[in-house]
């Protein structure tokens, strides 16, 4: 019999092969797709299904599709030993199929199903490992995402103005102003709770509790990107709002926080999880700078090399016998060759090294953001997060891959599972050649970029020195562990995200959760139960019981309630 894994991957493979042709084919025509069906109709009130069919919902779909694939064929082996391996592959295949609902929806309320798809199954998948930890990064996740739920909702209640929902139709004329303004303000802040951005930031390295090969799929191309996404569909209707400016700023310290906080982060995953986080503040601040295009370009580009970057992470993770703390990595490169070349291939990508994937799309955004009229703390946190990036990664690299060997004598560190390491070598390939490919595709006509040596010059500049205080400085970490004390409040803060973990949850665990608690008690299981259901069950079943006793014939009973009713009956004549 063939595994779920398997025919779940040749399925995949072959419905992104049929997604990207159609895209090729949709940007060669200058076509798009608009399917509507009419589902129910009544009283000239309808129910209408409706599909936008473009280049980019296309392109989208068949990354994700194959991305998805690799997933599913890894998570074969990195999840061989779980028991409910069936029901881990259905919620991935779920999370996908909502993803690519959403993708596809031109309208409002058909997004809503697939974002609330999302988020259902994401719990659904932060929770997989059953316990507390588990538990309480899944609820902070739902809460969170609870928010954009929410604006959604009141999006859709404002779009009853303009008679539909297919917000595709309106998006490019609002006439009017305040109306317009209010849907970009719920809109961005839908957008920001999927994409956690600042203040909604917590939940995203929170939702490492997850199966690596569910972090792959979830901070590549699926549910962190959602919200991106949607600003795009909706970018030309933030032209000139308010909240163009506010996610200007709210992105750049995302980027600029995530960025930082990686430095001082020992859990592997998470070092990676917040990478996306500032990966994710550059797509959200280009896109609030005017240019949609870019932004989808660095989010097809950033999925290839992000999930290849998760499965060398999962690889390591699985063969170090579930350690994640990279302190106790070191050396990796000579035990594990493959995974080293393809987790370095990822890492450069990330950090833009010229003609790998990341490097078409970052060195674009930050020629075009710093040729645009932004502020200097804007431009600051671009060159700021640009230099972090390659710090972090270079400090990944010695910790992890190079460095000292800090495994026990009893470890098991190689590359045979082929079923882990062939997805990541299809992925490896991708990280290579996909930004080249894609801004042939995107891009046809280029930007015409005119800037002076300097600034051309600005982002190298700051990565060539990013890389060094990386590298070199956690080198002498190594030798001089406990400096870090020297500065304790400092490192507390920059290393627990400007304390966003605390920040979210305050007030929510203890005065929210004991209050339901205290609700719970009184009112469900104590008042309305006395005076509800199980009031009015005892109240009938001993109605019951005394109607059962009169109706057992016993002359005793008949006698005592004749004389009863005469004592009753004296009373009332006289």
């Amino acid at each position: 019999m063939v595994s779920m894994y398997v025919s779940s991957m040749v399925f995949l493979v072959f419905s992104a092969m049929c997604c990207l042709i159609s895209s090729l084919i949709c940007l060669m025509m200058n076509q798009a797709w608009f399917i509507e069906w009419e589902l129910i109709s009544l009283n000239s009130s309808s129910i209408v299904m409706t599909l936008i069919l473009d280049w980019m919902s296309f392109m989208f779909l068949g990354f994700v599709m194959f991305i998805s694939s690799m997933v599913l064929y890894y998570s074969g082996k990195y999840m061989e030993g779980d028991n409910n391996m069936n029901r881990f592959m259905y919620l991935v295949l779920a999370f996908v199929m909502s993803m690519g609902f959403l993708i596809v929806s031109p309208n409002l309320v058909s997004v809503l199903l697939g974002w609330d798809g999302l988020g259902l199954v994401s719990y659904a998948l932060v929770i997989y490992y059953q316990n507390e930890k588990s538990s309480n990064a899944g609820m902070l996740t739902a809460l969170s995402n609870r928010v954009g739920d929410v604006c959604i909702l009141l999006a859709i209640s404002l779009f009853f103005t303009y008679g539909g929902w297919n917000f595709l139709f309106y998006v490019d004329n609002m006439p009017n102003i305040n109306m317009k303004e209010m849907l970009c303000v719920l809109v961005v802040l839908a957008g920001m709770t999927k994409s956690a951005q600042i203040p909604f930031s917590a939940w995203l390295p929170a939702a490492m509790a997850a199966p690596t090969p569910v972090s792959a799929l979830v901070h590549s191309s699926t549910l962190v990107t959602a919200g991106v996404y949607l600003l795009i569909r909706f970018s030309p209707a933030l032209e000139g709002s308010k909240a163009q400016v506010i996610l200007l700023l709210l992105a750049s310290m995302t980027m600029f926080m995530a960025g930082l906080g990686a430095n001082f982060e020992y859990d592997l995953k998470k070092i990676i999880a917040l990478s996306t986080l500032s990966q994710l503040g550059v797509m959200m601040s280009i896109l609030s700078l005017g240019f949609p295009d870019l932004a989808f370009f660095h989010l097809l580009a950033h999925a290839l090399f992000k999930a290849l970057l998760f499965m060398c992470a999962g690889a390591v993770i699985h063969s170090v016998k579930d350690y994640q703390d990279i302190r106790m990595m070191g050396g990796l490169v000579y035990h594990m060759p493959l995974t080293g070349m393809c987790m370095n291939l990822a890492n450069l990508a990330l950090c833009g090294t010229p003609f790998l994937a990341g490097f078409y799309s970052k060195d674009m955004i930050l020629e075009m953001a710093f040729m645009s009229p932004i502020n200097l703390v804007a431009f600051m946190l671009y060159a700021l997060a640009t230099g972090l990036t390659v710090c972090y990664t270079m400090r990944l690299v010695y910790y992890s891959l190079s460095g000292d060997f800090n495994l026990g004598n009893l470890y098991c560190v190689s590359d045979d599972a082929s079923v882990m390491t062939n997805p990541m070598v299809s992925l490896g390939a991708g990280a290579v050649f996909g930004g080249a490919i894609l801004s042939w595709l995107i891009f046809p006509c280029p930007y015409m970029i005119c800037m002076s040596l300097l600034f051309k010059m600005l982002a190298m500049i700051v990565s060539v020195i990013g890389g060094f205080i990386g590298y070199m400085l956690n080198m002498t970490a190594m030798s001089y562990e406990l400096n870090s004390l020297k500065m304790y409040n400092e490192t507390v803060f920059y290393g627990s995200m400007w304390f966003m973990p605390f920040l979210s949850t305050f007030g929510v665990s203890k005065n929210f959760l004991m209050s339901g608690d205290l609700y719970q008690k009184v009112g469900d299981s104590g008042w309305s139960e006395y005076y509800g259901g199980q009031g009015i069950y005892s109240f009938m079943m001993e109605g019951s019981k005394s109607l059962q006793v009169f109706q057992d014939n016993k002359l005793k009973v008949y006698m005592l309630s004749f004389l009863l009713w005469l004592v009753v009956l004296i009373f009332i004549i006289f």
